[in-house]
């Protein structure tokens, strides 16, 4: 079921910069989708025009069936944003900013909510702490804390771990992963590419405002992802033998190594490749297998 619903979506600014060109999306019910692109791709702008903060020039979006433009309220109910400023006020306390956030919304004080998603993010111990007094990492977390608290069925995260250390990283996407579980859909942009390889159900790849390929996470891995065999010889090898001049297999520079790229779509024999190797007399050092990963895939469908 799609709770998200974006049809020829277009945002061009004055001057003449176009920001989306007809973008069509669709996010399903409870999943993590990861939208990727450069900067200036258009991933922000498309975030804005759902959570109402930027005007489309043209186009449909609806959130849960509601149209973000005839039916604002209803929508932004369902929605809520953490964006990439860091914009708190610095002197109220890191509960007292959760409380305000939620009253925003109309709704009213829920003390069990606010300790219970202190705690998923390591900030129990800083409630009482002004925001000033925080460091960079922790406002980050509060950022997400705060846009929790209206209890979103759509939570957007907008590089929501940019100067965030590993293990505080770590925490955040362990209650990333549980509020998923308990059926919240989370749309996320990331420059760390294995954030997305590791938390992501799909994947969308945006650049210059168009939609470049929407995919599930395991089928792009299989029907994208290159394989690699170094393989290290023990003597010196001037020329390939006549067998072993495939295309798939090169000789490197040095001379003292064969590199071996296949994809799914080519069945390599390993065994039957090793088996020619010794019926050549060629000696085997050492084997390393090497995986294409989310970011090698992501450069190159940006490149083509």
């Amino acid at each position: 079921m799609s709770i998200l619903k974006i049809k020829n979506l277009n945002k061009e600014y004055k001057g003449g910069l176009k920001a989306l060109n007809d973008v069509s999306l669709e996010i399903n019910k409870g999943e993590i989708f990861a939208l990727l692109g450069p900067n200036g791709a258009g991933k922000t702008t498309l975030i804005n025009i759902v959570c109402g903060l930027v005007n489309p020039s043209s186009g449909e979006v609806t959130v849960n069936n509601f149209d973000i433009i005839k039916q604002y309220r209803e929508a932004r109910a369902f929605v809520s944003l953490v964006p990439q400023e860091i914009q708190l006020d610095p002197f109220i306390t890191v509960e007292q900013t959760l409380e305000f956030s939620r009253g925003f919304f109309g709704k009213a004080k829920k003390p069990e909510l606010t300790k219970e998603i202190l705690e998923g993010l390591s900030l129990w111990d800083k409630k009482d702490n002004k925001v000033i007094q925080l460091s960079g990492g922790m406002k980050r977390r509060v950022l997400i804390a705060k846009a929790l608290m209206n209890e979103p069925e759509v939570l957007f995260l907008d590089e929501p771990t940019a100067g965030v250390d590993v293990e505080l990283r770590r925490d955040m996407w362990k209650f990333i992963a549980k509020i998923k579980q308990q059926g919240t859909t989370i749309i996320l942009t990331t420059h760390y590419l294995e954030e997305a390889e590791e938390m992501a159900d799909r994947i969308g790849v945006i650049d210059k405002g168009e939609i470049k390929m929407v995919e599930n996470k395991d089928i792009l891995m299989k029907k994208m992802g290159k394989k690699q065999l170094l393989i290290s010889l023990k003597k010196t090898l001037e020329n390939l033998p006549a067998d072993l001049q495939k295309k798939y297999i090169v000789l490197s520079d040095d001379k003292k190594s064969l590199l071996v790229n296949y994809d799914s779509e080519l069945n390599l024999d390993i065994a039957g490749l090793m088996q020619t190797l010794k019926n050549n007399n060629i000696e085997i050092g050492d084997i390393v297998t090497k995986q294409s990963s989310l970011e090698d895939i992501f450069i190159d469908l940006i490149n083509e």
